[in-house]
């Protein structure tokens, strides 16, 4: 799958904030009292396990951002599979603004990477299927944009980004409204032909009012296996059906073999963890 391009802006408004939490107001005060501003440095960040590769373009900035003088050559990029020692970027220039950004390019680069690695983990498990593993809105605040990129690194798909750009009915929201029909209803006559409704059913009793109504898919939220085999039977793909809830690396199979469409993980951006990866000096 082609990776769509990330807005430069995004990953630059990121990677600035991090620069500013890190760098204060006095800057990198170890470097500046050890090194000498002229001396200059080649360095490796390598791989430390194996994964899949996600947040180049945060590594850029990092170091761009602390000193333009820094030149970077990509060697893994986003989407890449890497094994433990793999060399991931090359790095020459000022020695200390080389270290300042360290850290922060780390940090995106480990954290990103990690979770285009537990994507692919899942991703992997469904090979065979007719299953498609997506993100969900559990995403570190202020980094959604970069995370649901590095899903679809690791092989993901992006479900809705924010409230703004797809309408999900939940339990809340149908016991608000008062049912099924009429919070569907009641968001029809609201929005644009262009803008698509999932509804969320917790229960095998709820799924014909939910195909009824119209909508564009179906939530199964944290169904036994049984009940997501019984809903594909009772759909006869009349319309998408989404399954969330418990899924693992070691679910995720048996989940995908129910004949949903849609696998829904909030773990793969609120839980994975950071790809070890490290900087040295040659």
């Amino acid at each position: 799958m082609k990776l769509p391009r990330l807005v430069s802006h995004i990953v630059d408004d990121a990677v600035a904030r991090a620069l500013r939490e890190d760098l204060g107001d006095a800057g990198d005060i170890t470097s500046d009292a050890t090194i000498p501003a002229s001396a200059t440095s080649s360095a490796i960040i390598a791989a430390r396990k194996q994964g899949v590769i996600a947040g180049a373009n945060a590594v850029l900035a990092a170091f761009r951002q602390v000193d333009p003088a820094i030149k970077v050559a990509v060697n893994a990029g986003d989407g890449e599979r890497v094994k433990k020692g793999d060399v991931l970027f090359s790095l020459d220039g000022p020695s200390r603004g080389i270290l300042s950004a360290e850290r922060v390019a780390l940090n995106f680069l480990g954290h990103l990477s990690g979770v285009a690695t537990a994507t692919a983990a899942l991703v992997d498990a469904v090979t065979g299927t007719n299953a498609k593993i997506v993100c969900t809105r559990k995403t570190t605040p202020g980094l959604r944009a970069l995370e649901k990129h590095a899903v679809l690194c690791g092989g993901g798909r992006n479900h809705r980004f924010g409230l703004y750009d797809a309408v999900m009915i939940k339990d809340n929201h149908i016991a608000a409204a008062g049912g099924i029909m009429p919070a569907f209803a009641a968001a029809k006559t609201s929005l644009g032909h262009m803008v698509k409704v999932e509804i969320e059913i917790d229960r095998l009793d709820q799924l014909e009012e939910a195909i009824a109504s119209g909508a564009d898919i179906i939530l199964l939220d944290n169904m036994s296996t049984d009940d997501m085999k019984q809903a594909v039977d009772i759909n006869q793909a009349r319309t998408i059906l989404e399954a969330s809830g418990n899924v693992t690396v070691k679910t995720v199979r048996a989940i995908a073999e129910t004949g949903v469409d849609i696998i829904s993980s909030g773990w793969i951006t609120h839980s994975a963890p950071s790809l070890d990866v490290g900087l040295d000096f040659k």
